[in-house]
């Protein structure tokens, strides 16, 4: 490690977390039209920060709804490019009454800094930053060349970055990509994610009578919205869990035995993991599946919400005419979220209730990825991780979805180096979210070390 660039950081410690404290006060709830210019301002505050650390070529990109941020710095001859990615927007804070302090006012307790979007994704992603900011201080220039792209996005299906990426390969052509935006495996064990599941977000509309009904003079007669949508997607999956929409498991890949003996190899408790984490009287899902294949390596259906009907105090005895449900498929590899959708949408025509009409609408989507772990961008962040550290990295996947790591593999060709220092118990989209301070500045020697490793 540059102990000059660690003691670098360590001395700037304070001014970093006051820096991170003003970031995390900007409500920036990218889904939230009253937001947006908060978003705005969030937007302006990240290039500020990236000309502050000593990049160039800072442009703030309009786009249809929530702009991006990009920055350069290519005077590294020779020396390979690494296209740094986060994303400044958050999910909305509610339920507020859950939170323990106020979600944009940063608290520290134990160690850890409680706000919305401190893991997810700002604090993350400043590190880069602050890396960037260390490296340039200590040796007037940076091992690599380096580009960023910072979207508003994130939280609501990241569109505009897509279209970005897709149309911009050239500005953005680089050796590979960085995220940090996952996160270790547990305290103190570095880990690189090398696998996403995909994501396919839909919408099911019901209809049922032209209106709400009287259930006293229609009930027994007229199709209710809200039952025959419980009813439909009630077929979804048999009693152990298996998913009975048609063709849904023919193109899963298998993950290889030596990925399944590393998984078995990690400190799991299955006990632990119902208690701690899910909280329910028991686990779900497929049978003779371990639980980390089931998150990781196994697409799932699930449905988020359903909405219809009369849900207020008191009592309102309608046939419901409307309902709409929102759905979410996670893909897996060789998974083609199109066929995906187009399956779903042809089993639900299909299994439809009697006097129902329903429609099928995506919302967002894509595909899974996975990542060679022998890559030697991957190969020189799993020894920076292991030196910063002190403990061997571990290599997982994730049974979430970062959208954007599928465009960088499918746009530029290039395999992205998945560096999150997260913990497990963060919180993400809920009350008390938090990110371990420790794991801030750790987060930003590790990236800097990785830079240095990987440009020598």
């Amino acid at each position: 490690m540059s102990q000059a660039t660690d003691t670098y950081i360590r001395s700037h410690a304070e001014r970093f977390l006051e820096e991170l404290k003003d970031f995390l006060r900007i409500p920036s709830i990218s889904t939230d039209p009253e937001h947006a210019g908060d978003v705005a301002r969030a937007a302006q505050w990240v290039a500020d920060g990236l000309k502050s650390a000593g990049l160039e070529n800072i442009e703030i990109i309009p786009t249809e709804h929530h702009p991006l941020v990009y920055a350069d710095w290519l005077h590294a001859p020779g020396k390979p490019t690494v296209l740094c990615y986060g994303h400044y927007d958050v999910q909305p804070p509610d339920p507020l009454e859950l939170w323990h302090t106020p979600p944009f006012e940063p608290t520290l307790r134990d160690g850890n800094i409680y706000a919305r979007g401190s893991a997810d994704d700002k604090g993350q992603m400043y590190m880069h930053v602050k890396a960037i900011e260390a490296l340039m201080a200590v040796q007037g220039k940076l091992p690599v060349n380096v580009k960023f792209i910072v979207e508003g996005e994130e939280e609501i299906g990241g569109k505009s970055i897509a279209k970005y990426v897709e149309e911009n390969q050239a500005k953005l052509k680089a050796d590979v990509a960085l995220v940090s935006d996952t996160a270790l495996y547990a305290e103190g064990m570095p880990t690189l994610c090398t696998g996403l599941r995909g994501l396919v977000y839909m919408e099911v509309e019901a209809a049922g009578p032209m209106r709400d009904l009287h259930s006293g003079l229609y009930g027994g007669a007229a199709p209710n919205a809200v039952y025959g949508l419980i009813e439909l997607l009630g077929k979804a999956k048999d009693a152990d869990g298996r998913i009975q929409i048609p063709g849904f498991y023919d193109a899963v890949a298998e993950p290889a035995a030596a990925e399944i003996a590393s998984w078995k190899s990690l400190p799991f408790s299955e006990v632990e993991f119902l208690e701690k984490e899910v909280g329910s009287s028991c686990l779900t899902g497929e049978p003779g599946r371990m639980v980390l294949e089931r998150v990781w390596s196994r697409p799932t259906l699930e449905v988020h919400g359903i909405a219809g009907g009369f849900t207020g105090a008191g009592a309102k005895t309608v046939i419901p005419a409307t309902a709409t449900a929102k759905v979410s498929m996670r893909m897996v590899p060789d998974q083609d979220p199109e066929k995906m959708f187009q399956a779903f949408a042809d089993w639900v025509a299909a299994n439809t209730p009697k006097g129902i009409q329903t429609k099928v609408r995506k919302l967002s989507g894509g595909p899974a990825v996975v990542v060679n772990p022998e890559h030697p961008a991957i190969h020189e962040a799993a020894k920076a991780f292991e030196e910063v550290l002190g403990r061997p990295t571990v290599f997982i996947r994730s049974g979430g979805s970062v959208p954007i790591v599928g465009d960088f593999a499918n746009h530029l060709g290039i395999p992205t180096v998945m560096m999150g220092f997260g913990l497990p118990d963060d919180g993400l989209h809920s009350p008390n979210e938090k990110f371990k301070l420790e794991n801030f500045y750790l987060g930003a020697q590790t990236v800097a070390y990785f830079l240095e490793k990987y440009g020598a």
